[in-house]
């Protein structure tokens, strides 16, 4: 069975940090764009983050740039996102997704949520004192 697993998640204080954590089971990551997304209530889903297959190549939101950085590890098969300098309005559930290429290539892109085909359950991220 095809799945990933978000982990991390939890109540932190403004300023504070989290690193999120997405494992991939029953199949390998290596080919695979992966995405960040996350959705509050009463909002719409916002792709905030991506990695390429290579690697080499990562794209944020312009609300994360600088705070959060997205990272992976293919041995462990596993995509990192590490969240720093948390605000109360980074508080939302926040979705990994893959998207299988099937090569490895240096682009990604988190505009077209429907080209990603495998998404997690989600884990909540809460900020606030």
């Amino acid at each position: 069975q095809l799945q990933l697993v978000e982990s991390g998640g939890n109540l932190v204080q403004p300023g504070g940090s989290l690193r999120l954590s997405c494992a991939a089971s029953g199949f390998s990551l290596d080919h695979s764009n992966i995405g960040w997304f996350r959705q509050s209530p009463g909002k719409e889903r916002e792709g905030i983050s991506c990695i390429s297959t290579s690697g080499d190549t990562t794209n944020y939101v312009d609300s994360v740039k600088g705070r959060f950085t997205i990272s992976r590890d293919n041995i462990k098969n596993t995509v990192y996102l590490q969240m720093n300098s948390l605000k109360p309005e980074d508080t939302a559930v926040y979705y990994c997704a893959a998207r299988h290429l099937g090569y490895i290539g240096s682009w990604c892109q988190t505009d077209l949520p429907g080209d990603y085909t495998l998404w997690g359950q989600g884990t909540q991220v809460t900020v606030s004192s």
